[in-house]
């Protein structure tokens, strides 16, 4: 869907295009290592989430619950208090949906609003919400609009307001800020044609010329780049006298010469995304837009994405209570044999699945958000376990009520109010969804990149006994290290809290459900994890990091894990407070009871699995030893590259930016 190349070019149907020259070739070794410099090395706060995969459960990092201030609070709630008033009156998603476009006059409301500026520091123009309240806004507006809420969310979570709060010069602060606190939209551009979570092989180019940078390239996927006026671009500086090069982040106004916006791409959810496929040509970029120093654009954007991830589980969160509250209402509604569907087990079962999972993703999403607005814990694996379950969790969720809904949740809620009925969007709604596994590193990539960070510990101490390029000295000091470390840790891991009885006893309040009995499975079954992972290391070595399904079972169990911690802490919040604290003990105890069964399935099936013959499958499919059996279909597909060319060059097409007055 990009522009065409400026020669014609010869292409088989249904083959790749050809390689863009300045790609940078890149081995598998060269890539993990750019992926693993651009990690944030050490750990100088701590984490609860570490902490558990490395089997110690650190009750005391998230319990008591930690709590926003009063002024908060109260900035906050008035806040929502407006903004539930203008997604009321003002925000139409059934038009959104069915013009696939977010009307200029909702956008101007929410800047009259300062809805742009939420995260932006009060000193810009912005409204300073803390990540809770700012969460809590994404959920309602996503409510109405999940396309506002990926609007908003575009913006200040991985847009330029907050790589610029993190890393931005002052002067670089005063001249965007404002700017973005009241009025401009920004977007992130980092992915190309050919290159999606595996940044080493970026090809858009920053060439240094004098006090400024020339920027060449194509960027694909850019939300909000189809009506966004300072865009974050990630570029490759080459290495030059006087440059260290490497990726680079960069401040760049969205109708500078060159810009070209090729293409507004359409999806099968989310259609009022301005999502589209921007060309670079000779972009002239001042110096001083850089973003931090040359090479450190991966590591600005890891960093950034910690608490950016965020606002994805805040809009599964809110995607959960209006499952829940449609289910509530059609499953009492609709009679079948002589009584509500609610009160038969199969569907009840599934809405006891909706209300408890809803209940979980919010306790980790509120605790995740609050540890960010303290700063005093490390949250980055907190914060990418709250995406990968938010994101799955809510996906089922949907699918559940699709299927609570019956013909009626296939059916578009167009069709259901021209025929008389509600119009409820729950077909639209796991359209919108879907793409919360993809977008902001997939589920696949995310069980990789928790995975990396749950071993750090081990790779700490023993990463050079198991890489084949040490040398045998280094090795032979890796051994001596991890034989300390392992000496010290793994009697650790033999008993816990977890085998008393009387254990976390203060969760087990008279009158309620034991949700004591929950976190002693929480801190057994963690030191579990961690024996398996390290039984793992003992049996794989240099080739665990191909055992991508054992990791990423590894990292569904931590998730399972922390989701049973947070939900337990949260009900004791609640009750400790008088705030419905009866029902939430009942909604996480149904939760840990619903969690544990899956915990138990996939520790089965860490050790039970068809792993390795899927892998002779994958090798037959490929070499072709299947064919036959895609024989007696015809494919509907067009013709074209699997990947469009993506050579740097003027563009070819009608610039369709449409900046918004």
């Amino acid at each position: 869907m990009s522009a065409p190349p400026d020669k014609p070019i010869d292409t088989v149907p249904g083959t790749a295009a050809p390689k863009d020259p300045a790609a940078p070739k890149v081995s598998e070794r060269e890539a993990r290592e750019v992926a693993e410099a651009a990690r944030e090395q050490g750990w100088r706060k701590p984490s609860f989430a570490k902490e558990l995969f490395l089997g110690r459960f650190r009750l005391d990092l998230i319990h008591p619950h930690p709590l926003p201030t009063g002024e908060a609070t109260r900035r906050g709630e008035e806040f929502l208090s407006r903004l539930r008033r203008f997604c009321e009156t003002r925000i139409d998603g059934a038009r959104i949906e069915r013009d696939a476009r977010i009307p200029d006059e909702v956008i101007d409301g929410l800047r009259e609003l300062g809805a742009l500026g939420m995260k932006i520091d009060p000193r810009y123009g912005g409204l300073g919400l803390t990540q809770v309240y700012y969460n809590k806004a994404l959920a309602l507006v996503g409510s109405v609009s999940p396309a506002v809420g990926a609007l908003l969310s575009a913006h200040q979570s991985i847009g330029v307001p907050q790589p610029l709060k993190q890393f931005g010069t002052q002067e670089q602060k005063d001249a965007f800020l404002p700017r973005l606190a009241r009025h401009d939209i920004s977007a992130f551009l980092l992915t190309e044609p050919d290159v999606g979570s595996d940044p080493a092989r970026l090809a858009t180019t920053a060439v240094p010329d004098g006090d400024d940078y020339v920027i060449d390239g194509v960027k694909l996927w850019t939300t909000n780049g189809v009506v966004a006026d300072l865009l974050v671009v990630m570029a490759r500086v080459p290495q030059s006298e006087g440059h260290r090069g490497g990726i680079t982040a960069f401040v760049v106004e969205a109708s500078a010469e060159g810009i070209t916006v090729e293409n507004r791409n359409a999806f099968m959810g989310l259609r009022g995304l301005e999502n589209g496929v921007t060309r670079f040509h000779r972009v002239r970029v001042p110096a001083a837009n850089r973003i931090g120093p040359e090479g450190a654009g991966l590591k600005i954007a890891l960093t950034t994405l910690n608490t950016g991830r965020l606002s994805l589980p805040a809009m599964c969160v809110g995607a959960g209570k209006w499952c829940l509250k449609i289910a509530r209402e059609w499953s009492a509604e609709r009679e079948q044999w002589g009584r509500p569907v609610a009160r038969h087990e199969a569907v009840g079962a599934k809405i006891s699945f909706i209300a408890a999972t809803t209940f979980a993703l919010e306790a980790v999403l509120d605790l995740s958000s609050q540890m960010a607005d303290e700063d005093r814990n490390d949250i980055r694996i907190e914060a990418a376990l709250a995406k990968l379950y938010g994101s799955e969790m809510a996906w089922l969720m949907a699918d559940e009520l699709v299927q609570i809904r019956g013909g009626r949740g296939f059916e578009t809620a167009e069709s259901l109010a021209a025929r008389g009925e509600r119009g409820v969007p729950a077909e639209q709604l796991l359209r919108d969804l879907r793409i919360n596994r993809i977008f902001e590193g997939s589920t696949e990539i995310m069980h990789l990149l928790i995975a990396r960070e749950a071993v750090d510990a081990h790779l700490a101490v023993a990463g050079d006994i198991i890489d084949p390029a040490k040398p045998m000295a280094d090795k032979a000091r890796a051994g001596a290290n991890a034989a300390a470390f392992y000496a010290r840790w793994l009697p650790k891991l033999v008993a816990g809290p977890g085998q008393l009885p009387g254990a976390y006893a203060e969760f087990h309040p008279s009158g309620h459900p034991d949700l004591a009995a929950h976190l002693r499975y929480v801190e057994r079954t963690s030191r579990k994890l961690a024996r398996s992972t390290f039984y793992a290391m003992s049996r794989w070595q240099g080739r665990m990091e191909t055992k991508q399904g054992f990791l990423g079972r590894i990292v569904d169990i931590g998730a399972e894990l922390f989701a049973m911690s947070a939900a337990c802490v949260r009900a004791e919040h609640l009750r400790a407070s008088g705030d419905h604290g009866r029902e939430a003990y009942q909604l996480a105890d149904v939760f840990c009871r619903q969690s544990r069964l899956r915990t138990e399935e996939l520790f089965g099936r860490l050790w039970s699995n068809t792993d390795d013959i899927d892998t002779q499958v994958v090798k037959g499919v490929l070499s072709g030893t299947y064919t036959w059996l895609e024989a007696g279909i015809v494919d509907p597909s067009s013709d074209g590259p699997w990947i469009a060319d993506a050579t740097p060059g003027p563009p070819a097409r009608e610039n369709v930016h449409r900046p918004i007055p």
